[in-house]
């Protein structure tokens, strides 16, 4: 079901810019193995990031980048999070 219905990616660049840093506060599903929870239920957590792109169905957020590209490295890369929307608790603008 992977791209999601609508889901675009971004430009590589706007993914480098980082677009707003946000702060969300969000249900997360919880993966029990080899362990019967007494009471299963999502588990809330939180995240801080740049906004790099959304639709009508989920966020992605960019929480980890290198600030001056590697020469070594083939990509920019970067550690990046996607949040269903209908998960999301709170979320603000940071700056």
């Amino acid at each position: 079901m992977w791209p999601l219905k609508g889901f675009r990616k971004p430009l590589r660049k706007r993914a480098k810019g980082g677009g707003s840093l946000v702060y969300v506060r969000y249900l997360d599903h919880a993966l029990y193995r080899n362990v019967a929870p007494s009471d299963p239920r999502p588990v809330i957590r939180e995240t801080v990031g740049w906004l790099v792109n959304e639709d009508d169905e989920v966020i992605w957020i960019v929480w980890d980048r290198n600030v001056v590209p590697d020469k070594y490295e083939r990509n920019d890369p970067y550690s990046s999070l996607v949040i269903v929307k209908r998960c999301i608790l709170e979320m603000r603008r940071i700056s």
